[in-house]
């Protein structure tokens, strides 16, 4: 377990998903594993330096690909990368296309979420109530800067889209598909709407890479999606994915610009009085709202 006397830290924090289970050339290399009020993350979180950046590695299914979808952490896996002192985290999903313009192998940086599933994707409740704005979903300079990247590499990247996350862990079944075509989503996967959620509240600045692997079930001329056609894809992407993040991390400034509000986005959010607080769930919460409430 990390010495509470150690002051490990890490400026950027890097999800990896399906595909995505290390990354190489980190150094100084370092295992941290971390107890949460939450419970525990997903794996131990690798810490070291990528590109001169103070980065933390976690892959969110844990060693092995062990963990479903609707089994991640997610609480414990954000609230350990603001325990390691990140600002800023990249995500990188696997995902299905539901437009013919965005094909498998291009990378698509969504901006928008419909979230679909029933999942605990806040840190609050028992007692504390807050509500985030929500209505930018992703940290827009950070996106930005990804995208760029990509652009750079010369890989066919697309700067926006809607994400719809679905429970899991089975695929869509064409009727499925099709409606949500029909509400006018670009991509589906199963993870990162409720990372987005829990990075807001913990302001922490947010981006997912979304992998595309396969057309969903949908496309009448495709063949029906399968866990080989995804993985197939996945791996001829993941070497680009890796790319586009060392480029951005070369890029990318140790402080948040003027633009970014990701860092306040708490501020007047926590609706509770603090004498009303349960002392429990205050001190549960203290690493999320001391900037805030007074302890």
């Amino acid at each position: 377990m990390m010495d509470k006397k150690k002051q490990v830290k890490a400026n950027i924090g890097i999800l990896g998903g399906t595909g995505l289970y290390e990354i190489e050339g980190i150094e100084d290399v370092e295992r941290i594993a971390l107890d949460t009020p939450f419970g525990p993350p997903s794996d131990d979180y690798v810490v070291g330096r990528l590109e001169g950046k103070e980065v933390a590695f976690l892959n969110r299914h844990g060693k092995g690909h062990r963990v479903l979808p609707s089994e991640i952490n997610s609480r414990a896996n954000v609230y350990g990368f603001r325990k390691l002192g990140v600002e800023r985290i990249i995500s990188v999903n696997s995902v299905g296309s539901l437009r013919e313009a965005i094909k498998p192998r291009d990378i698509v940086f969504s901006d928008q979420f419909f979230d679909r599933t029933k999942r605990q994707n806040s840190f609050f409740g028992e007692g504390i109530a807050a509500h985030i704005s929500f209505d930018q979903p992703v940290c827009p300079a950070l996106s930005r800067v990804l995208f760029q990247a990509g652009k750079e590499l010369g890989l066919k990247v697309h700067p926006k889209g809607t994400y719809i996350c679905i429970e899991g862990p089975s695929f869509s079944s064409k009727g499925e598909s099709l409606v949500y075509r029909s509400w006018e989503c670009d991509v589906i996967g199963m993870t990162s709407a409720t990372e987005a959620k829990l990075c807001r509240e913990a302001e922490i600045c947010y981006s997912t890479m979304n992998l595309v692997c396969d057309y969903d079930a949908w496309h009448e001329e495709e063949e029906p999606v399968t866990i080989e056609m995804i993985l197939e894809n996945m791996q001829k992407n993941v070497h680009n994915a890796k790319a586009i993040i060392r480029r951005s991390l070369a890029g990318l400034t140790s402080q948040r610009g003027d633009e970014c509000r990701c860092g306040e986005a708490l501020k007047n959010c926590v609706i509770t009085d603090p004498a009303l607080m349960p002392p429990e769930a205050k001190e549960r919460l203290r690493l999320i709202i001391e900037k805030y409430v007074k302890f």
